[in-house]
């Protein structure tokens, strides 16, 4: 395996793609906006345009595509009334055309576990809701391709998403008892860097801090980490869950360098 395509280089592809380009790998990674792209050569980034909303004749024959292994990347915005996520994601499938990857990895997340008082695993993922479903017609678009794996990272920490900000100087906030879900940028691109170069996977994959404070601790010590106001729980009680990232520790052998979420907030 020697050349990657990275769909997507924004907040976690830009550092993932920088990370293999020091593993000696050549990558080659899309934007959106061409302005975009200006910066990527200079750190040894084979740049191309992609619009998924308004794909051009030149992407249709572009060679981004012929890869030795692709990372899909391509932020859902579901919560931002984004309604064109499958479309996008179909598009892009079809511009991959039948080209045989050695991996196909596509990021998720792990909004697709119902929060029902228990631990979940991958088994767990259910259509609950809109959301839900949309998330998991998204993993079904790739899962089907040969040498594929669905990543589902928790919420994401690192620089630039200091969680501080969330709740800051907010009151009467709800869910102090609500289990928090979070992992760090290293890890994202060290186990999606895992699942890439190990040759025997399981489809799916959580990436998940294995420590789950509870939000009302959590969300005031973040607060206050960045002298900001901390939040004021009510005693009203919320649906919670805890995500279990253990399985690709167990397969993979893989370790998060960032167990505690409480730790995190110095690596933001």
């Amino acid at each position: 395996m020697n050349t990657i395509t990275v769909i997507g280089c924004g907040w976690f592809g830009l550092p993932f793609a920088k990370h293999l380009i020091n593993q000696g790998f050549q990558v080659k990674a899309s934007k959106r906006q061409v302005d975009d792209l200006v910066s990527l050569p200079q750190l040894g980034i084979e740049a191309y345009q992609l619009d998924l909303a308004n794909v051009s004749h030149d992407a249709k024959n572009s060679s981004l595509f012929d890869a030795d292994a692709i990372v899909i990347n391509i932020p859902p915005g579901l919560k931002r009334g984004n309604s064109d996520y499958l479309h996008y994601l179909t598009t892009l499938k079809q511009l991959m055309g039948a080209r045989l990857y050695q991996k196909v990895i596509f990021i998720s997340t792990t909004g697709v576990y119902p929060s029902d008082d228990q631990t979940v695993t991958e088994a767990d993922a259910s259509a609950f809701n809109d959301t839900a479903s949309t998330l998991l017609q998204a993993e079904a678009i790739f899962a089907t391709l040969p040498n594929s794996c669905i990543v589902r990272f928790s919420g994401l920490v690192g620089p630039k998403r200091h969680p501080g900000r969330f709740f800051a100087g907010k009151s009467d906030v709800s869910g102090a008892n609500v289990a928090v879900n979070l992992v760090h940028l290293d890890d994202c691109i060290a186990a999606v860097s895992l699942v890439l170069t190990s040759s025997n996977t399981l489809p799916i994959y959580n990436v998940a801090a294995p420590i789950h404070p509870t939000r009302g601790e959590f969300y005031v010590a973040a607060t206050t980490h960045l002298g900001l106001t901390a939040p004021q729980f009510n005693l009203q009680h919320q649906p919670s869950k805890v995500i279990d990232g253990q399985l690709i520790c167990r397969d993979l052998g893989f370790q998060y360098r960032h167990p505690d979420p409480l730790k995190m907030l110095d690596a933001c």
